[in-house]
Protein backbone atom coordinates (compact mmCIF):
# COMPACT_ATOMS: atom_id res chain seq x y z
CA UNK A 1 0.00 0.00 0.00
CA UNK A 2 1.50 4.10 -0.73
CA UNK A 3 1.15 5.14 2.62
CA UNK A 4 3.85 8.32 1.35
CA UNK A 5 2.50 10.60 2.95
CA UNK A 6 3.15 8.99 6.50
CA UNK A 7 6.38 8.32 5.69
CA UNK A 8 7.23 11.60 4.56
CA UNK A 9 6.94 13.00 7.96
CA UNK A 10 10.50 13.80 10.25
CA UNK A 11 11.31 15.22 12.88
CA UNK A 12 13.31 18.04 11.62
CA UNK A 13 15.56 20.59 13.73
CA UNK A 14 17.16 22.81 10.98
CA UNK A 15 15.51 25.28 8.13
CA UNK A 16 16.24 27.52 5.94
CA UNK A 17 15.28 31.16 6.24
CA UNK A 18 12.07 31.15 3.57
CA UNK A 19 9.44 32.11 5.23
CA UNK A 20 5.68 30.01 5.11
CA UNK A 21 2.99 32.06 3.34
CA UNK A 22 -0.14 32.48 5.44
CA UNK A 23 -2.27 30.97 3.14
CA UNK A 24 0.06 27.81 3.53
CA UNK A 25 -0.30 28.36 7.67
CA UNK A 26 -4.00 28.90 7.40
CA UNK A 27 -4.44 25.40 4.87
CA UNK A 28 -1.98 23.62 7.56
CA UNK A 29 -4.30 24.64 10.67
CA UNK A 30 -7.16 23.70 8.66
CA UNK A 31 -6.04 20.01 8.07
CA UNK A 32 -4.92 19.85 11.48
CA UNK A 33 -9.11 21.17 13.03
CA UNK A 34 -10.25 17.72 10.71
CA UNK A 35 -8.44 15.34 13.29
CA UNK A 36 -10.75 13.19 15.11
CA UNK A 37 -12.00 14.78 18.69
CA UNK A 38 -13.67 13.17 21.74
CA UNK A 39 -17.55 14.44 21.92
CA UNK A 40 -16.69 16.60 18.71
CA UNK A 41 -15.14 18.81 21.24
CA UNK A 42 -11.90 20.46 19.36
CA UNK A 43 -10.47 21.68 22.40
CA UNK A 44 -8.02 23.36 20.51
CA UNK A 45 -6.27 26.09 19.69
CA UNK A 46 -3.47 27.54 17.26
CA UNK A 47 -1.15 30.26 18.10
CA UNK A 48 1.59 30.89 15.17
CA UNK A 49 4.81 32.78 15.52
CA UNK A 50 6.70 34.26 12.37
CA UNK A 51 8.32 37.15 14.13
CA UNK A 52 12.38 36.24 14.82
CA UNK A 53 12.80 38.04 17.46
CA UNK A 54 9.55 36.87 19.71
CA UNK A 55 10.80 33.23 18.64
CA UNK A 56 14.27 33.53 19.58
CA UNK A 57 12.63 35.31 23.19
CA UNK A 58 10.33 32.19 23.65
CA UNK A 59 13.93 29.93 23.05
CA UNK A 60 15.28 32.10 26.11
CA UNK A 61 12.64 31.43 28.11
CA UNK A 62 12.74 27.91 28.01
CA UNK A 63 16.51 28.07 28.72
CA UNK A 64 15.93 30.50 31.79
CA UNK A 65 13.07 28.04 32.98
CA UNK A 66 15.39 24.87 32.38
CA UNK A 67 18.16 26.27 34.75
CA UNK A 68 15.63 27.32 37.81
CA UNK A 69 13.98 23.95 37.25
CA UNK A 70 17.43 22.29 37.55
CA UNK A 71 17.83 24.05 40.60
CA UNK A 72 14.92 21.42 42.73
CA UNK A 73 16.79 18.88 41.18
CA UNK A 74 19.46 16.76 43.37
CA UNK A 75 20.62 13.78 41.61
CA UNK A 76 23.54 15.45 39.22
CA UNK A 77 23.20 12.63 36.80
CA UNK A 78 19.42 14.14 36.10
CA UNK A 79 20.92 17.60 36.40
CA UNK A 80 23.20 16.85 34.05
CA UNK A 81 20.46 14.95 31.54
CA UNK A 82 18.18 18.09 32.14
CA UNK A 83 20.31 21.04 31.83
CA UNK A 84 21.68 18.62 28.72
CA UNK A 85 18.22 18.56 27.13
CA UNK A 86 17.41 22.58 26.48
CA UNK A 87 19.02 22.49 23.05
CA UNK A 88 16.41 19.50 22.02
CA UNK A 89 13.74 21.85 23.87
CA UNK A 90 15.07 25.12 22.07
CA UNK A 91 15.68 23.32 18.08
CA UNK A 92 12.42 25.73 17.12
CA UNK A 93 14.48 28.64 17.39
CA UNK A 94 16.30 27.78 13.95
CA UNK A 95 12.71 28.03 12.18
CA UNK A 96 10.81 30.86 10.80
CA UNK A 97 7.61 29.60 12.04
CA UNK A 98 6.63 28.39 15.38
CA UNK A 99 3.21 26.89 15.98
CA UNK A 100 1.75 26.70 19.57
CA UNK A 101 -1.11 24.37 20.12
CA UNK A 102 -2.98 24.74 23.57
CA UNK A 103 -5.45 22.15 24.93
CA UNK A 104 -8.83 23.48 26.33
CA UNK A 105 -11.30 21.82 28.74
CA UNK A 106 -12.87 18.75 28.22
CA UNK A 107 -15.08 16.74 30.77
CA UNK A 108 -14.28 13.02 31.18
CA UNK A 109 -16.24 10.62 32.93
CA UNK A 110 -13.24 10.76 35.59
CA UNK A 111 -14.35 14.19 36.58
CA UNK A 112 -18.26 13.19 37.07
CA UNK A 113 -17.06 10.51 39.80
CA UNK A 114 -15.02 12.90 41.61
CA UNK A 115 -16.83 15.65 41.72
CA UNK A 116 -19.97 13.13 42.56
CA UNK A 117 -17.91 12.16 45.39
CA UNK A 118 -19.19 8.47 45.74
CA UNK A 119 -16.49 6.27 44.30
CA UNK A 120 -13.03 6.77 46.23
CA UNK A 121 -10.98 9.27 44.57
CA UNK A 122 -7.70 6.68 44.21
CA UNK A 123 -10.36 5.05 42.22
CA UNK A 124 -12.11 7.50 40.26
CA UNK A 125 -8.74 8.67 39.10
CA UNK A 126 -8.15 5.64 37.59
CA UNK A 127 -10.46 6.40 34.43
CA UNK A 128 -8.67 9.67 33.63
CA UNK A 129 -5.70 7.81 32.19
CA UNK A 130 -6.82 7.59 28.67
CA UNK A 131 -7.22 11.58 28.79
CA UNK A 132 -9.27 12.14 25.70
CA UNK A 133 -8.76 15.81 25.90
CA UNK A 134 -4.99 15.40 25.35
CA UNK A 135 -5.28 12.77 22.48
CA UNK A 136 -7.53 15.19 20.67
CA UNK A 137 -4.18 17.45 20.68
CA UNK A 138 -2.54 14.75 19.63
CA UNK A 139 -4.27 13.58 16.93
CA UNK A 140 -4.79 17.57 15.47
CA UNK A 141 -1.05 17.91 15.41
CA UNK A 142 -0.16 14.60 13.46
CA UNK A 143 -2.58 15.68 10.99
CA UNK A 144 -0.70 19.56 10.62
CA UNK A 145 2.31 17.94 9.97
CA UNK A 146 1.40 14.84 7.86
CA UNK A 147 0.14 17.63 6.00
CA UNK A 148 3.18 19.72 6.23
CA UNK A 149 5.42 16.55 4.95
CA UNK A 150 3.07 16.33 2.13
CA UNK A 151 3.98 19.88 1.11
CA UNK A 152 7.45 20.00 1.63
CA UNK A 153 7.61 21.26 5.11
CA UNK A 154 9.32 19.89 8.04
CA UNK A 155 8.31 19.78 11.61
CA UNK A 156 9.26 18.33 15.03
CA UNK A 157 6.62 17.45 17.83
CA UNK A 158 7.76 18.52 20.77
CA UNK A 159 6.46 18.71 24.06
CA UNK A 160 9.66 19.55 25.98
CA UNK A 161 9.26 23.50 26.06
CA UNK A 162 6.06 23.45 27.87
CA UNK A 163 7.69 23.37 31.20
CA UNK A 164 7.53 27.13 30.46
CA UNK A 165 4.20 27.34 29.31
CA UNK A 166 2.96 29.81 31.46
CA UNK A 167 6.00 32.29 31.21
CA UNK A 168 5.71 31.36 27.31
CA UNK A 169 1.88 32.38 26.84
CA UNK A 170 2.49 35.53 29.39
CA UNK A 171 5.31 36.67 26.67
CA UNK A 172 2.90 35.97 23.88
CA UNK A 173 -0.06 37.60 26.02
CA UNK A 174 -2.24 34.89 25.08
CA UNK A 175 -4.31 33.92 27.64
CA UNK A 176 -8.23 31.59 26.54
CA UNK A 177 -10.13 30.44 29.43
CA UNK A 178 -8.97 27.08 30.25
CA UNK A 179 -6.71 26.37 27.84
CA UNK A 180 -3.03 25.70 28.14
CA UNK A 181 0.10 24.78 25.95
CA UNK A 182 0.11 21.21 25.26
CA UNK A 183 2.96 20.78 22.35
CA UNK A 184 4.25 22.90 20.04
CA UNK A 185 6.41 22.55 16.37
CA UNK A 186 8.69 24.87 14.30
CA UNK A 187 7.61 24.36 10.81
CA UNK A 188 9.43 25.54 7.88
CA UNK A 189 11.69 24.16 5.01
CA UNK A 190 14.31 21.54 5.50
CA UNK A 191 17.90 22.90 5.45
CA UNK A 192 18.42 19.76 3.73
CA UNK A 193 16.65 16.88 1.28
CA UNK A 194 18.20 14.06 3.26
CA UNK A 195 15.76 13.33 5.82
CA UNK A 196 15.84 10.27 8.01
CA UNK A 197 13.98 8.83 10.85
CA UNK A 198 15.00 6.50 13.79
CA UNK A 199 13.91 3.01 13.27
CA UNK A 200 10.49 1.78 14.31
CA UNK A 201 10.09 -1.51 16.52
CA UNK A 202 8.95 -4.14 13.89
CA UNK A 203 5.09 -4.74 13.77
CA UNK A 204 5.28 -7.48 15.36
CA UNK A 205 6.81 -6.78 18.34
CA UNK A 206 3.87 -4.03 18.71
CA UNK A 207 0.62 -6.09 17.25
CA UNK A 208 -1.41 -8.46 18.67
CA UNK A 209 -4.43 -10.20 17.01
CA UNK A 210 -6.90 -12.00 19.24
Amino acid sequence: MDFDFIYKRHSVRQFKDDPVPEQVIRDLVKAATYAPSGKNQQNWHFVVVTDKNKIAEIARIVETKNAKLSTYLTDEAKIKAFKGSVGYHTVFKAAPCLVLVYAGPYDTIADMLLEAGIMPPDEAIKYAKPNPGIQNIAAALENLQLAAASLGYGTCWMTGPTYAAQEISEYLGFNKQGYYLAAMTPLGVPATDKLSSPPRKPVDDVLTFI
